[in-house]
């Protein structure tokens, strides 16, 4: 298991997460019931056949939030409304108020939904206490606050809140581009988004080109501002970095896969767990050079 997006929470380092197995026990999923939409609770993060719904390796919670979801499609909804209302219409001689629209169509979604297909979901989440930091995999910030919701639903509290940079993290990106000394261990990658100041302005997004290039100096010069931008951390990490702090397209590169490659494991849950080390040591490492570039606050103990 690799997270591909890191959506980033900071939380205080004195949290006592001592007893987190038996507080996200007693928020385990449950399965959606017959008249609801949708279900959130905590699973195994090593899947159904594993026990423990909180794993933890030097520091770092591996946590899972897991949901079923019901498929109710709106098209079939307002179809079968549609040929309700029309029959009412033609009993009655009348159509149907807005009072009459609005109950039919929750009858029939209280109708539909014991029938409907269940579609599974889950999101996966890592909790440092080392740095205070709670990483979810996940580019949706709805998402984000989903899983952070549930797991204060199980503390009972969790003073987590969303990353926050002390300077504009537009204009750090557009210095790293624009000439300006990269972090040591940074470089740059073949992606950015250059977008124009004013609301209504150009987006450029260039993929698979060398950011240091005439191309990108004249966007520059004509007063784009860098809002995504491709880096690579010591060539075991690449990432795409945006102004709202969100990192996409996260990638564990061969410097750091090759460990996993150089070991042999019997089992799929020794598996899981270096690669799991090896994920959570990888962002420890891109989460302080972040940290101190961006000067990212810390939150208050």
């Amino acid at each position: 298991m690799f997270f591909r997006n890191l959506t980033l929470f900071r939380f205080p380092t004195s949290l006592d997460l001592t007893e987190l197995e038996t507080q996200l026990a007693a928020c385990a999923l449950k399965p959606v019931g017959p008249l609801e939409l949708s279900s959130r609770g905590f699973i195994a993060p090593m899947g159904q056949h594993h026990e423990g719904l909180d794993h933890v390796i030097d520091g770092t919670h591996w946590l899972t939030v897991g949901g079923e979801d019901k498929l109710l499609p709106g098209a079939v909804v307002n179809d079968l409304l549609q040929k309700k209302l029309a029959a009412l219409e033609e009993k009655e001689g009348r159509r149907p108020g807005g009072r009459t629209r609005k109950r039919l169509k929750e009858d029939l979604v209280t109708e539909l939904l014991p029938r409907a297909f269940v579609r599974p979901v889950r999101t996966d989440a890592l909790l440092d206490t080392k740095q205070g930091v709670i990483v979810v995999d996940t580019s949706s910030r709805k998402n984000a606050e989903t899983v952070v919701s549930e797991v204060r639903r199980a503390l009972g509290s969790f003073p987590a809140l969303p990353v926050n940079a002390e300077v504009a993290p537009r204009a750090i990106l557009t210095g790293w581009i624009a000439g300006d000394a990269l972090p040591e261990g940074l470089s740059l990658g073949d992606e950015c988004e250059l977008r124009d100041p004013s609301d209504t302005g150009a987006v450029v997004k260039i993929q698979r080109m060398e950011l240091s290039g005439e191309e990108i100096t004249k966007h520059l010069e004509a007063g784009k501002q860098v809002t995504r931008l491709a880096l690579v951390l010591d060539d075991h990490v690449s990432f795409v970095l945006g102004e709202d702090l969100v990192v996409r397209k996260f990638k564990l590169l061969d410097g750091a896969v090759d460990q996993l490659e150089s070991s042999e494991r019997e089992d799929v849950r020794a598996e899981l767990e270096a690669r799991f080390a090896l994920m959570s040591g990888e962002f420890r490492r891109l989460f302080l050079v972040l940290e101190a570039a961006l000067k990212l606050s810390k939150a208050d103990a």
